[in-house]
């Protein structure tokens, strides 16, 4: 089956829990400084200015290699990362679209709680999550990264159908761009561990980018923040 010519994949820019979990974490505390549905969390001005620095990125880009079809997750802080730097480029970008298949990974009943506050509420779930490992830990009503591998596998095949040749640029999450990945490479999860303790986590508005050499994709950059004002 052909592929896709190239693929980028963007992590949504600084997001309000990307501040307000760890800070509470390191507290002990119950709750965190953010409400709501994760689907529903902004970015940060810290976010949106990254977001603004991926559209810098994006229109120093040679013509040829500016994508040409463009997918997010439906999280509003990916949708958003993409609408600041597609106006931030000046470029004439297509259209995004969304997929449901790249939704960060499902916590279930776990959504938006602290570390603190699971221990509290879900006290049988340490054991759980020892006893299945991390790569098969289902938290209630969530999913395991072996899910998450598993619709983004689905996804990968149905974008290599529709976009074979095309160059996509995908903004999603950490664990989207991980996993992702993980498919592409075909990583065991004891090698997708080595590989993010040897190169770090996603970053936010970090890109990642993929091209198709001999009908697969070759990564030709991983976890990239070269493009962002702090760095």
């Amino acid at each position: 089956m052909r592929v896709v010519a190239e693929l980028i994949l963007v992590r949504h820019g600084q997001s309000l829990s990307n501040v307000a979990f760890p800070a509470a974490d390191a507290k002990g505390l119950l709750d965190a400084e953010v409400s709501g549905r994760d689907a529903e969390v902004p970015l940060t001005e810290i976010g949106e200015a990254q977001a603004a620095a991926v559209g810098g990125w994006l229109a120093a880009l040679p013509s040829e290699q500016v994508p040409q079809v463009v997918i997010t997750s439906p999280y509003l802080r990916a949708r958003e990362t993409w609408r600041i730097a597609a106006e931030s480029s000046g470029l004439d970008l297509p259209s995004s679209k969304t997929d449901d298949r790249l939704v960060d990974r499902l916590m279930g009943d776990l959504e938006m709680m602290t570390r603190a506050a699971v221990a509290e509420r879900f006290p049988g779930e340490a054991a759980r999550r020892s006893e299945a490992g991390e790569y098969r830990y289902t938290p209630p009503g969530g999913e395991s990264f072996a899910d998450v591998e598993a619709r983004l596998a689905s996804f990968l095949t149905d974008l290599n159908r529709d976009h074979a040749g095309d160059r996509v640029a995908v903004v999603a999450h950490d664990a989207v761009v991980l996993m992702m990945r993980a498919v592409i490479q075909q990583l065991g999860w004891d090698e997708v561990v080595a590989m993010e303790r040897a190169e770090g986590t996603v970053r936010n508005a970090s890109v990642s980018q993929f091209l198709a050499r001999e009908n697969r994709l070759e990564l030709v950059r991983y976890n990239s923040v070269e493009h962002l004002p702090s760095v």
